[in-house]
């Protein structure tokens, strides 16, 4: 006869998570059910997080050039200690050369003494410091021995510099590598974010720049140019020469700038050799406070932390390289997007 055994009942403690882990799941979807969707970002939203991470990689920009500058300066005087490291050791060869002359001549005079010989087997660093020494030297070795001693030590130094340059190069070009990776990352975030722009809301943020554009324009050809002469009028004029040209980081033209680039090479043009960096050019020439102080050709410096320049336009405007997507023009120094610090007249 079969046998009927009653199912096993499920445990309290089973049912009670089964019942929770519905209960959550019930929750959950309700929760996904009625939550808003995610509202997309507006044009100016999204303008306004694209001009912030433009100010960041310009910041960083301006790091990369200071950063690339210390390189090429580093690797400019490495080289040159190593040249002078070369000829230093070819000029002890030739004086030890000439100290050995002077051993086989006394050698075939009937031998050498024991002080040549025991310079000849051994480095002669501190041997002039041996008074027993000197008394058996003729002046003529001393004279030699001493010259020898002295190029040592000059070649120890130069080495011992060379050394630490290197390390230094070594950490500029680590401190490069992350900047310019910074200044990639910035400028990715923000083409993402344009890209999420439909054509029209593109279209309409391009004419708005358009309409500035021109606006500066006609500022600048309603003031007078008059007070542009001299080295500020001729870098003046090379910059004007350059409006349409392209923004690229770490550019110093000919044919694309940034910001820094842009006025270090304007002024070369005119025979002047500032500094590559934005920093560095704010504190290279007479510093001008008020705006009401500028003249056409003057440096203008934006930011707290000085990393935006341009050249002053007259009537409030700048003529600048802005930032990555535009390209070399003319704007009111009120949009820029950050305060006038001062300016500086070469």
């Amino acid at each position: 006869m079969a046998s009927h055994r009653r199912p096993k009942q499920p445990s309290r403690t089973r049912v009670t998570v089964l019942t929770t882990a519905a209960a959550a799941a019930v929750a959950l979807s309700s929760q996904a059910a009625n939550a808003a969707p995610t509202e997309k970002p507006s044009k100016d939203e999204v303008k306004a997080k694209v001009d912030k991470l433009y100010e960041e990689a310009e910041q960083a920009t301006e790091k990369y050039n200071g950063a690339k500058e210390k390189q090429e300066k580093l690797q400019k005087e490495i080289s040159t200690i190593q040249d002078n490291v070369a000829r230093g050791q070819e000029e002890l060869n030739e004086l030890r050369e000439g100290l050995g002359s002077m051993a086989s001549a006394q050698y075939r005079s009937g031998g050498i003494d024991p002080s040549l010989q025991l310079f000849l087997s051994a480095d002669p660093d501190d041997y002039l410091d041996k008074a027993s020494t000197l008394d058996q030297l003729s002046g003529q070795q001393v004279e030699a021995l001493e010259k020898i001693q002295e190029k040592q030590r000059d070649l120890a130094q130069q080495r011992a510099e060379a050394s630490k340059k290197l390390k230094d190069l070594s950490a500029t070009r680590t401190e490069l590598g992350n900047k310019k990776k910074e200044v990639q990352g910035k400028l990715s975030s923000a083409q993402k974010l344009l890209n999420s722009l439909t054509a029209a809301e593109k279209a309409t943020l391009d004419a708005e720049q358009e309409r500035s554009t021109r606006s500066s324009e006609r500022q600048v050809l309603s003031g007078s140019t008059a007070s542009a002469s001299g080295r500020a009028g001729a870098a003046f004029s090379a910059a004007q020469s350059k409006i349409g040209s392209p923004y690229v980081y770490g550019a110093t033209g000919p044919s694309s700038y940034d910001c820094s680039g842009l006025t270090s090479w304007a002024y070369a043009q005119a025979g002047v050799d500032i500094p590559r960096t934005s920093e560095a050019q704010a504190n290279y020439g007479t510093r001008i406070s008020s705006m009401s102080d500028l003249q056409v050709g003057d440096l203008v410096f934006f930011f707290n932390d000085l990393h935006h320049v341009g050249l002053y336009a007259g009537n409030g405007q700048v003529l600048h390289a802005p930032r990555t997507g535009t390209v070399v023009r003319y704007e009111s120094m009120s949009t820029i997007g950050g305060p006038f610090m001062w300016g500086v007249r070469v």
